[in-house]
């Protein structure tokens, strides 16, 4: 896949995706995840688009497993193929919490809620959501992980919990996308950079001289990088230029 120039919120075509299926965002409390929803509503190449998430109905929490099988029995019954689900949830601070600076404040609480939001909610999502795809035409499961993630790109340590949680999703989408292929080839699983994006998440970081995106055009662009992907691609990290990154 190519590297691709910044996308305009107004500039999503998703024409790679057959027409009058089921697009899926998880997380639409945050600001990106609404985003998703924004672009993927004004876009007529799915049927319906479904926002999902603690308040939705019926409702969706990374800690609860239930809740996500309810939920994906609830798209499954739509009866339309589902096309694409983008994974928007992540946890880099609050509840107390804030990115460690050093070894000597690592907290078990902390490191255990990065690990439930970054990594083991988005795997249960897999489980869940991945067997939904079709077995003919393209589909995608994507996630966003963090470039902080990549242990290949790690020169500043720091960060520890929110560092190790994103590098043990990008390991589950690697591992998720090798059993998906042997039975449906042509789907999609992938892990998405989202850059910085102005949203709460990154609102403590704002003033580091970090070039922060407006969620409206990150979206767009992480859309467009899927709408460029094909199954080759599968099992890959992407930063949303398009951009292949180091694990």
């Amino acid at each position: 896949m190519t590297s691709l120039s910044l996308q305009s919120s107004n500039g999503v075509a998703l024409g790679s995706f057959p027409a009058d299926g089921i697009a899926v965002v998880i997380g639409t409390s945050g600001g990106l995840g609404s985003a998703f929803v924004d672009l993927l509503a004004g876009n007529s190449t799915f049927a319906a688009v479904i926002g999902l998430g603690r308040s939705s109905t019926p409702p969706l929490d990374l800690g609860s497993e239930q809740t996500i099988t309810e939920a994906a029995c609830h798209v499954a019954d739509m009866g339309a193929d589902l096309r694409l689900v983008i994974d928007a949830t992540g946890f880099l601070h609050g509840d107390g919490f804030a990115p460690e600076k050093s070894l000597r404040q690592l907290d078990p609480e902390h490191m255990a809620k990065a690990f439930a939001v970054n990594a083991i909610g988005p795997a249960l999502l897999m489980k869940h959501f991945l067997p939904l795809l079709p077995r003919s035409g393209k589909s995608v499961f994507a996630t966003l992980s963090a470039k902080v993630g990549s242990i290949g790109d790690n020169h500043l340590g720091g960060w520890h919990s929110y560092r190790a949680s994103k590098a043990a999703l990008n390991q589950f989408v690697r591992c998720a996308a090798i059993e998906l292929a042997r039975r449906q080839r042509e789907a999609i699983c992938v892990a998405l950079h989202p850059g910085t994006v102005d949203t709460a998440l990154s609102a403590p970081f704002g003033k580091s001289g970090l070039n922060l995106l407006a969620p409206p055009a990150a979206a767009a662009s992480l859309l467009s990088v899927l709408d460029h992907l094909s199954p080759s691609d599968s099992g890959g990290f992407f930063s949303y230029g398009g951009q292949r990154l180091p694990w």
